[in-house]
């Protein structure tokens, strides 16, 4: 549920701060004055693109920021858990939009992509535009609305789940049996395993051979380097370092016999003698055995030059060869042995064709069951919606496609007949943008509700409506409210009248800027917004006694 909304400098918005409770809220206010900013809000918090032409004139940025209540919410939770952007069960989005174009998100105070506001928001909150009503024209979208109808998210994942492993097995079946492309596949992958079981080598051994060239790439210079080293330890200059020691170590014993203390001091030059001596023992031994063999360089040199060649052609690291050739034996080996494979793939296959049979076939039993109880439920709200006779059948259609079908067995089509004795005919070829509004919102709340989205907001879905139908739209949306959050924009009375929660719209000009301010109201500013919106310009003692009225009926019903 939204428990609050900050915005600031955004459009004619200088500064709103707004909290949220459960139920209907709405949102009222004379044309151009701003109500569909809220809207905006939201949307552009749940990821839509930003234009920098909504930042304030005159300011650099505009802010956002929501915060949601997740009780009820398990999967919002668990994806923010997932994320790693959980924060002791808050929920807060914030988004800065500059003057200059850029864009910066945080979910609970940690920087997030636009993605992924976008991936979280649509677990959140639900927006219905005013010109959202268009999608119903859409084949995929009837069957989604179907689908989310039925509850049938659980068959049509087992479904697409099904259908997509039968056709990567088909894929692999193809690969198999593959004709002449199969031979020439076969003799590409002997040349080349037989290529990399020559040169290509395991890490460590890999290692071993590029240490081996370095050291026999250098050997001259070794060589020489280490014998300097060791007459420098031990040679027979005077300022050999063995032989400066000797005579350090003869003065100290001389003067540790005239005083025991520096007695640990000629123990260390003891061991000194020894290591010392140890090293230059080790380093002239190095020395002799240093390989200087230029037949096994060129050896070495030769195979890491033709390792790189391989490298270039197979786009891979040196170090990537090794796996490569045990890739390319695992398929040259299920080559070879196609017979077998393809025959355990086929009864794979005829396997997973059951299961998908089973598993579309009960999808399909739940689609027509779901199918008939919307029909009747959305054909008796556009009897209340003015459209007395009107009816909606949703059919469903055998797909043409034999083969295993992600969407499933069957298309959705929505057929309507707007007034009595018409026949039914595609609601994309008949129905005017009026009735499309109101079918819409028949749908809509017989759909809604049916998922665990905490907030669903219609931005004036009730356009083209009035007197006794607006009335009924009003408390279906109360009655929606029951179930969960719903945020409205809207110029009816009489829906406004239904709210739980009422807030208005204004401009006004100050000092040559124009603004926008949204206040919410009390039971005495709902009664005046209702009777502004009743009675235009000029209101009058009974425009007001009849909002008063419309108010007290709506809330006591």
């Amino acid at each position: 549920m939204l428990t609050s909304l900050y915005v600031r400098h955004l459009a004619v918005v200088e500064e709103a701060d707004l909290a949220f409770g459960p139920g209907l809220t709405v949102v009222s206010g004379e044309t151009g004055a701003g109500k569909s900013l809220l809207v905006d809000a939201l949307m552009l918090l749940a990821g839509s693109r930003a234009d920098s032409s909504i930042v304030r004139a005159g300011s650099d940025r505009a802010e956002l920021a929501a915060e949601f209540d997740l009780v009820g919410l398990p999967e919002a939770r668990d994806w923010l858990q997932l994320e790693e952007l959980d924060e002791d069960g808050a929920c807060q989005l914030r988004r800065v939009i500059r003057a200059e174009g850029s864009s910066r998100a945080w979910i609970n105070g940690r920087p997030a992509t636009i993605g992924q506001m976008g991936e979280l928001a649509a677990l959140l909150v639900e927006i219905h535009g005013q010109h959202e009503h268009q999608a119903l024209l859409e084949r995929a979208h009837q069957m989604n609305l179907l689908d989310a109808y039925a509850e049938n998210e659980t068959r049509v994942a087992q479904v697409r789940e099904l259908a997509q492993q039968w056709r990567e097995l088909g894929v692999r079946i193809r690969k198999l049996s593959g004709g002449e492309d199969r031979e020439h596949r076969l003799e590409l992958l002997r040349h080349e395993l037989s290529e990399l079981e020559k040169w290509a080598l395991p890490a460590a051994e890999l290692a071993e051979l590029e240490s081996s060239h370095k050291r026999l790439a250098n050997a001259s210079k070794l060589t020489e380097g280490i014998t300097g080293v060791v007459d420098l330890l031990d040679g027979d200059s005077e300022f050999a370092l063995r032989s400066s020691l000797g005579r350090a170590h003869a003065e100290l014993n001389r003067l540790a016999a005239l005083d025991d203390r520096l007695a640990p001091l000629l123990e260390l030059l003891d061991n000194a003698q020894i290591q010392l001596t140890e090293a230059a023992d080790g380093l002239a031994h190095y020395a002799q055995d240093v390989d200087l063999d230029p037949d096994r360089y060129a050896e070495v040199d030769a195979h890491l030059t033709r390792l790189h060649e391989l490298s270039r052609k197979h786009r891979l690291h040196v170090a990537e060869l090794d796996d490569k050739r045990i890739a390319l034996q695992n398929e040259l080996t299920e080559l070879e042995n196609a017979g077998d494979a393809l025959q355990r793939l086929d009864t794979q296959r005829a396997q997973l064709q059951r299961d998908y049979d089973k598993a579309a076939e009960a999808l399909s039993k739940s689609r027509q069951a779901a199918a008939k109880r919307l029909g009747k439920e959305v054909s008796a709200l556009m009897g209340e919606l003015g459209m007395a006779g009107g009816v909606l059948q949703v059919t469903l259609e055998a797909s043409e496609n034999s083969d295993p079908d992600p969407q499933g067995r069957e298309r959705c089509e929505l057929l309507v007949s707007a007034n009595p004795g018409q026949p039914p005919r595609p609601l994309r070829k008949v129905a005017s943008g009026g009735e499309l509004a109101r079918i819409s919102l028949a749908i809509e709340v017989a759909t809604l509700g049916k998922d665990t989205i905490g907030c669903m907001v219609f931005d004036e879905v009730d356009t083209g409506i009035g007197g006794a139908v607006a009335e009924v739209v009003g408390q279906k949306l109360r009655a929606l409210g029951s179930r969960c959050q719903v945020l409205c924009v809207t110029h009816l009375p009489q829906v406004a009248a239904q709210g739980h929660a009422h807030l208005r719209v204004s401009k006004h000009s100050e000092r040559g800027s124009t603004q926008t301010r949204i206040e919410v109201l009390n039971i005495e500013g709902r009664r005046d917004e209702l009777a502004r919106m009743l009675g235009g310009v000029e209101i009058t003692r009974e425009t007001r006694a009849h909002a008063k009225k419309m108010l007290e009926q709506a809330q006591t019903a």
